[in-house]
């Protein structure tokens, strides 16, 4: 899993969970140390807007 320095809105405990529990034998983290803190730190979630929902409903 490629962490690079990006904007802080993507570095989420969420997307890190996501790529870690969709490992299945094997995860290699590349990041720096610090961004890879501040993303365990981060517990922000911002609502996604989609449109998904709109789209099955059609």
């Amino acid at each position: 899993m490629c962490i690079p320095k990006t904007s802080p809105i993507l570095l989420t405990r969420n997307l890190l969970y996501t790529g870690i529990t969709r490992a299945k034998k094997l995860l290699i983290v590349i990041g720096g140390k610090q961004t890879i803190d501040y993303m365990i730190k981060n517990v922000d979630s911002k609502k996604r807007n989609t449109g998904l929902e709109s789209f099955l409903r059609e």
